[in-house]
């Protein structure tokens, strides 16, 4: 079982040595999601030995170039590797009429179909459901209509007890009602209480991906009792008021989204180019929520 976050670029603007634009690959029990793909991505993927073919659902919080110009190369280079599979893309509408002005300039045509999500950018919205895990879409303050991600497993099974199962000869049906948390009745009206042949299931756990926004409180609703959240923090405190004429967000104000809405733990990313150094980041957040690291190029952050 794997819940973890490979950061593929942390910086803001434009590429620099240390720094790529905004990426990251959020892997949930081996299904691969694409979140943002700033130039330069699909060279950070091989360099980290992450095989994009498995990426199947790519979502791009808003149209800032450091957070997409790299997707068109991507989707290409998927082309070119022989994908078959289908690739949802959840994005602003404009960005499937940029993707599909470029198939037609270049007179492409892919070996495989792109499905377009359009985002809602007034209010949170569930954009992906499985069997085991949710996927919610959340208005941002910014200069643009722009999202974040929340990434949140479904309850777990409660976890049998075999040796109780066995003893007390319960049918086999009644096990997948015992792991939903239900009771089973058989032909004969005898109740098999679930609490008697169970335990707790195991916690089930989440991530907040905020991307570029103006510091905005209001998002904790959204986001309440997160395990792990990024959140940009593009300047320090003492660059506050450019932070708020660009409607970014500095490291202090990030670190005070995760204490409001009680995260267990902040990473910082997004970060301006102005900066050589980050560990000023690092001081300023932790002397407002303790459980903060920063993002590097690289960096895989396990959930669990």
């Amino acid at each position: 079982m794997k819940f973890e976050i490979t950061i593929l670029g942390c910086g803001s603007s434009t590429p620099s040595l240390k720094r790529n634009p905004a990426s990251q690959l959020v892997n949930i029990c081996e299904n691969y999601f694409l979140i943002d793909c700033g130039e330069g991505t699909q060279l950070q993927m091989r360099k980290f030995r992450i095989k994009f073919q498995r990426i199947n659902h790519i979502f791009i919080s808003h149209l800032h170039g450091d957070h997409y110009l790299g997707i068109i190369g991507l989707i290409q280079s998927m082309h070119l590797l022989g994908r078959k599979s289908d690739l949802h893309i959840y994005a602003h509408a404009d960005l499937e009429e940029l993707i599909q002005h470029h198939l037609n300039v270049s007179q492409s045509k892919l070996n495989y179909t792109i499905i377009f999500h359009y985002l809602n950018y007034e209010k949170k919205e569930l954009i992906y459901d499985s069997k085991n895990i949710e996927i919610f879409s959340f208005p941002l303050k910014h200069r643009i209509p722009t999202c974040g991600f929340l990434f949140k497993e479904k309850m777990k099974p409660y976890k049998i007890n075999a040796q109780k199962i066995k003893e007390d000869a319960v049918p086999y049906i009644a096990i997948q009602h015992m792991k939903t948390g239900k009771n089973y009745t058989d032909n004969q009206g005898k109740i098999f209480h679930y609490k008697n042949y169970t335990a707790p299931p195991a916690a089930s756990h989440s991530y907040a991906y905020c991307s570029d926004t103006l510091y905005h409180p209001q998002i904790v609703e959204y986001i309440n009792e997160v395990d792990c959240i990024y959140h940009e923090s593009t300047f320090l405190e003492k660059d506050a008021e450019r932070a708020k004429e660009t409607f970014h967000t500095t490291a202090g104000q990030a670190a005070e989204i995760a204490k409001i809405c009680g995260a267990k733990k902040l990473i910082l990313g997004h970060f301006s180019v102005r900066y050589k150094n980050t560990e000023a980041f690092l001081t300023e957040a932790k002397s407002v929520f303790e459980n903060t690291q920063l993002a590097e190029d690289g960096l895989v952050f396990k959930i669990y």
